[in-house]
């Protein structure tokens, strides 16, 4: 391991944070392109991965790899929330087991006098017949933002901030940040697709330009990286 000095943004979450081969495009996810934001001074180590809770994440020894990586003012992105939810191995709950999980992240990367960063998770396209998103996720937004005070971690209101680009955009504008595919349209897939929580490259783009705005808006020394 190279011994770089300047700072790695380490990111650790699920399908729509993780990078996805030439295989799935136009898929992408937000950690896929978030370096599309920053000078070549910042490094980002992107560990998301599909269907992960903050619960499997762990149990895979995903957080282990970032524990052996992570240094002194590098930073850790925490997206959860979307599979925490899923009625199988992979469920907690939301202000219990939920918390206790990513206490974790936060404990690996302040062992390390690395910045831990909690994001809400982003929302999924759906509406009402107002055109108002519907918050899928339950109460794990609302105990991430419970956790970032209590623990004193920044956070990144990700669900927020994107209910308000997506109902600003509106209902119909939002299928090309998702991935919304006619039949034929793209080779990958001939058949279609109607998807509404993974985005599409410009979709990953508009929600990691979200992420830009929240780093700005705390005001965090990775700021001084920003070329967006």
């Amino acid at each position: 391991m190279s011994q770089n000095k300047n700072p790695t943004i380490f990111i650790a979450g699920d399908s729509t944070a993780s990078s996805y081969p030439i295989e799935r495009a136009p898929q992408a996810g937000w950690g896929q392109v978030l370096h599309q934001f920053f000078t070549d001074d910042i490094t980002i180590a992107n560990e998301a991965a599909s269907g992960r809770s903050s619960k499997s994440f762990i149990l895979e020894k995903r957080l282990t790899k970032i524990n052996e990586h992570i240094k002194e003012n590098d930073y850790l992105f925490i997206q959860f929330g979307h599979n925490d939810s899923k009625t199988d191995e992979r469920f907690t709950d939301p202000f219990t087991d939920f918390k206790h999980y990513l206490k974790q992240y936060i404990h690996v990367a302040k062992k390390h006098k690395a910045t831990p960063i909690l994001l809400t998770p982003v929302q999924r396209r759906s509406f009402d017949e107002y055109g108002n998103v519907n918050e899928t996720h339950g109460n794990y937004p609302e105990a991430i933002l419970q956790l970032g005070k209590e623990e004193n971690v920044p956070v990144i209101d990700l669900g927020k901030r994107s209910k308000v680009y997506f109902e600003n955009i509106g209902t119909e504008n939002t299928k090309k940040i998702f991935l919304w595919l006619d039949q034929g349209e793209h080779s990958n897939y001939q058949n279609g697709l109607q998807d509404n929580t993974h985005f599409s490259e410009n979709g990953a783009l508009e929600v990691a330009r979200l992420i830009v705005e929240g780093i700005r808006d705390l005001d965090l020394p990775m700021g001084k990286y920003i070329t967006y």
